[in-house]
């Protein structure tokens, strides 16, 4: 009876699997042997076999797992395996979603620690032109200026958590931005207004809310600690005053790294604050 059957072990070379493969097969009803011996317990398979299996391995190349094959070829219905392929189709779409906001928050990072060591040293005034950006924020439920950097740290986690809620992908790696409204950081009133990241219109999430930050010539100064911010907002308020800038927005605290991580501060940051300007003619 087995005279002209396939050893599994060549069945298995002749198709490039292995023969633990094909066992598996028998046993999830994928491919029964045509013929097992009842002394040995040794596998042997028709030639014409070979076609099932080429549908198998072409149904895996597609993604679909031996589940989904074993139904398929059970009910041997087509429109089944349009139905599985397009649950696939919108599977791997996702994936590719999830991979691309992953490569977004790699290049934001990679951005991030280039513009960090070639930033100034810190308490270097400058005059940047300084392209538009978008901006997702809320309102700071707590004045942290007032506070301590508790309190900050309860503003960043309820910003956190709204960008969740939106469907904001890899939400730690977006830069923060803090913001004083233009006359409040003119009377010197240091009143924080809100808390966002800088994001793109290719961003996943609720882009609806995105608010533009111009374009234009900035006056910003460089700084290494988040106690020091105050300090230096003042020095740039009084910069801009002595060159005679005009401040045309509001006061920006922009957050260019945060590597806290490497030490025992609470946050050790790499900051730029920032005011848009325009001159004299």
């Amino acid at each position: 009876m087995k005279d002209n059957l396939i050893p599994i072990g060549k069945m298995a070379a002749m198709n490039r699997v292995s023969v633990p493969t094909l066992r598996l097969y028998d046993e999830k009803g994928l491919l029964k042997p045509r013929y097992v011996d009842p002394e040995t317990g040794y596998r042997y398979y028709d030639i014409d076999q070979n076609a099932r299996l080429d549908m198998i391995a072409y149904m895996k190349e597609l993604g679909m797992s031996l589940a989904q094959i074993a139904q398929v070829l059970q009910k041997e219905d087509i429109s089944l395996i349009e139905e599985l392929l397009s649950q696939k189709n919108e599977q791997i779409h996702e994936q590719m979603r999830r991979l691309k906001a992953q490569h977004d928050a790699v290049e934001r990072a990679i951005l991030s620690i280039e513009r960090y060591r070639k930033s100034p040293a810190t308490g270097t005034l400058s005059l940047e032109y300084i392209d538009r950006r978008f901006a997702w924020g809320i309102p700071c439920a707590y004045n942290f200026y007032q506070d301590d950097v508790h309190s900050y740290e309860q503003s960043l986690r309820a910003l956190r958590l709204k960008l969740d809620e939106k469907g904001f992908q890899q939400i730690h790696s977006y830069n923060i931005g803090t913001s004083i409204l233009r006359e409040d950081f003119l009377a010197d009133r240091f009143t924080a207004d809100r808390i966002f990241i800088f994001a793109s219109t290719r961003d996943q999430g609720d882009l609806s809310a995105l608010q533009v930050v111009e374009s234009g010539m900035y006056a910003c100064i460089y700084l290494d600690n988040y106690d020091d911010e105050v300090r230096c907002a003042r020095l740039l308020r009084s910069h801009c005053a002595d060159m005679g800038y005009h401040v045309a927005g509001d006061y920006i605290c922009e957050v260019m790294t945060g590597f806290n991580v490497f030490d025992n501060d609470p946050r050790s940051m790499f900051l730029r604050l920032q005011v848009p300007v325009t001159f004299q003619k």
